[in-house]
C-alpha cells in the first residue's frame, strides 16, 4: 500500500484494505474526484435552496416528528448546530480509539460520494482528526440504530464545532484546546450538513468491521487449536477425509476439512495405532461446525463490505437528476441481523472449543485426571474449565438477537428501529470471549500433548507449540493460573494463524 491512501469513490474499501490502513497507520487522503463530487453536491443544494422554498427534511424543515416545522433561511446554520448539540447524548463506556478511528474513515467514506451536501472542508477536518490522530470521545450507548447512529456520531462530530472533547497523544482535551494546537478554527455547518453527519451507521459499521478481522483470525486459530486438541485426545484423522466432505461440499466444511488435513500431515501421532473407534463430536465435527460459523461469517462479510461503500445518510441529493429524495437508508438493519449472526457464529466457535477442553481433562485415553502429574495433590487444570463454562454461559446470553426488539421513537415517527448498535457492542465482547475460550483450550491442549512425549505431532503444529511455550510454561504443579490464561488469550489474538 502507498503511503497515502486516496479515498475516492472509484475506489472499493474492503475488509483486507481497512486492516492494512488501520496496521500501518497510512495516510489517508480526498481524491480529486472526491472532492469534485462533494463540491458539486454542495453547490447543487444551496443553488436550489436560493430558488426554492419547498420544504426539504432536515434542510429547511425540523427533525424527526418535528419534520413539519419550516425553518427560515436565516435559521437554518443555527439548526445544524442545535442538531449536534442536542443529540450528543451518549453514555456507557467510551468506544475504543480504534473504533473510533474506523467511525471518522468510514464517516468520510460515505460522504465521499458526494450525494450527502457537505462542504469539502468538513470531510477534509473529519480525515485531519484521522490522520493526526486527535480522536473524538463517543460513548457506546445512545443508538437505536435506525436514524443512524445519532448519539455516537453527534460526539464523533461535535469537535467540528470546537465541542466536545478528545484523545490526543494519551491526553483527554476539550475539542476546541485540542484543535488549537494546530490553529484549526471550528467550523460553521450550513444547511444539511448536520443531518448528514448524524444520520449513518458507522458506529455499527466500525465495530461489524473490527469484529470481522479479529473473527478471521479467530476462525484459523480455532482450526489449528482443535488440531492440536485432537492430537493431545489421541484422535483419529479419518472424520476430516475429503470423500466424507465432497458429500456434503458446504464451502466452509471442505475449508476446514482440508485444513485440519493439512495441518496433520506427517503427524507421528496419527500413524500410532489407535484404540478408540469413534471420537466426541467436538472433535469429529469440527468441519461442520467451524466451517458453518466460516460461511455464516462470509454472509456478514458481504453486507459489511457492501456497507463501507455505501452513502448512509438522509436526504440524499442527486445534482444530476435534479432531485433530492428522502428515504430510510440509514437503517441498520441490514447490519443487526449481520451482527447477531456474527455473535452466535463466533459463540458456537467457542461452545465447541470448550466441549473439547472438558474432554481433554476427563482422564481419558492415558491422560492424567485435569492433566497433571499428581492429581489430588495437585488441582492442575481443573478451573480453567469452570472459567471457559461461564464465559460460554454469559455468550449465550449475549446471543439473544437485538434485531427482534424494536421500540418506537420521536413520537411515532421513527416507528421501528434496528437496536443495531445494541448488537454489534455485544458481539464484540461475544468475540473477546471466544478469544479467551479458545486460549483455554489451547492452554490445555499444549498441556496433554505433553503426555503422549516422545511421540510428536506434525511439524506445523510442533511450531505452534513452541511458540505458545514461550508465553507460557508447562504446568507441572500447581500455581497461579490467571496470568496464563490472559497470555493464551493475547497468543490467540496475536499469533500469524496460517
Amino acid at each position: 500500500m502507498p503511503e497515502d491512501y486516496v479515498l475516492s469513490p472509484a475506489t472499493h474499501l474492503d475488509l483486507a484494505t481497512l486492516d492494512q490502513l488501520l496496521c500501518t497507520k497510512a495516510r489517508v487522503v480526498l481524491g480529486d474526484d472526491a472532492r469534485q463530487r462533494i463540491a458539486t453536491c454542495h453547490q447543487y443544494l444551496h443553488d436550489r435552496l436560493e430558488r426554492s422554498d419547498a420544504p426539504v427534511y432536515g434542510i429547511n424543515t425540523g427533525f424527526g416528528a418535528l419534520c413539519n416545522q419550516t425553518i427560515a433561511a436565516g435559521q437554518r446554520q443555527q439548526l445544524q448546530q442545535n442538531l449536534m448539540m442536542s443529540h450528543a447524548c451518549g453514555t456507557g463506556e467510551e468506544v475504543p480509539a480504534e473504533l473510533v478511528r474506523l467511525m471518522l474513515l468510514l464517516k468520510v467514506q460515505s460522504l465521499s460520494y458526494g450525494h450527502s451536501g457537505v462542504q469539502v472542508a468538513t470531510a477534509q477536518r473529519l480525515l485531519d482528526f484521522y490522520n493526526r490522530g486527535m480522536l473524538p470521545v463517543v460513548y457506546q450507548q445512545g443508538s437505536l440504530g435506525a436514524s443512524g447512529d445519532l448519539a455516537p456520531l453527534a460526539h464523533l462530530c461535535l469537535p467540528l464545532l470546537g465541542l466536545g472533547e478528545v484523545n490526543y497523544e494519551g491526553y483527554r482535551l476539550a475539542a476546541a484546546d485540542a484543535m488549537s494546537l494546530f490553529s484549526w478554527a471550528p467550523l460553521t455547518l450550513e444547511a444539511k450538513e448536520g443531518l448528514a453527519l448524524l444520520n449513518g451507521t458507522q458506529f455499527m459499521l466500525a465495530y461489524a468491521v473490527h469484529g470481522l478481522l479479529r473473527v478471521q483470525r479467530l476462525l484459523a486459530a480455532a482450526d489449528v487449536i482443535g488440531a492440536l486438541s485432537l492430537e493431545a485426545f489421541d484422535g483419529l484423522a479419518e472424520p476430516f477425509d475429503a470423500r466424507l466432505h465432497q458429500l456434503r461440499p458446504h464451502a466452509g466444511q471442505v475449508a476446514v476439512a482440508g485444513r485440519v488435513r493439512a495441518l496433520l500431515a506427517g503427524s507421528e501421532l496419527q500413524s500410532r495405532p489407535k484404540t478408540a473407534v469413534q471420537d466426541p463430536y467436538s472433535f469429529r465435527c469440527m468441519p461442520q461446525v467451524h466451517g458453518a460459523s466460516r460461511d455464516a461469517v462470509a454472509y456478514v462479510q458481504q453486507t459489511v463490505e457492501t456497507e463501507c461503500n455505501a452513502v448512509t445518510d438522509n436526504p440524499n441529493i442527486f445534482p444530476a437528476d435534479d432531485a433530492i429524495l428522502s428515504g430510510g437508508n440509514f437503517h441498520g438493519q441490514p447490519l443487526a441481523l449481520a451482527l447477531d449472526m456474527l455473535a452466535i457464529a463466533t459463540a458456537e466457535i467457542g461452545s465447541i472449543s470448550q466441549q473439547r477442553t472438558t474432554q481433554l481433562i476427563g482422564g481419558q485415553r492415558g491422560l492424567p485426571p485435569f492433566l497433571v502429574a499428581e492429581p489430588g495433590l495437585n488441582s492442575g487444570l481443573m478451573i480453567p474449565q469452570y472459567t471457559a463454562a461461564g464465559i460460554v454461559s454469559q455468550n449465550k446470553q449475549l446471543c439473544t438477537p437485538a434485531s427482534v426488539d424494536s421500540v418506537v421513537s420521536s413520537n411515532g415517527q421513527e416507528d421501528h428501529v434496528s437496536m443495531g448498535a445494541n448488537a454489534a457492542t455485544k458481539a464484540l465482547r461475544v468475540v473477546q470471549n471466544v478469544e479467551q475460550l479458545l486460549g483455554i483450550e489451547l492452554l490445555n491442549a499444549t498441556q496433554a500433548l505433553e503426555f503422549r512425549r516422545p511421540a510428536r505431532t506434525s511439524e506445523a503444529l510442533e511450531q505452534v507449540v513452541a511458540a505458545f511455550r514461550e508465553k507460557v510454561s508447562f504446568v507441572s504443579h500447581d500455581r497461579v493460573l490467571y496470568p496464563d490464561l490472559h497470555a493464551a488469550a493475547d497468543f490467540v489474538r496475536s499469533y500469524p494463524w496460517q
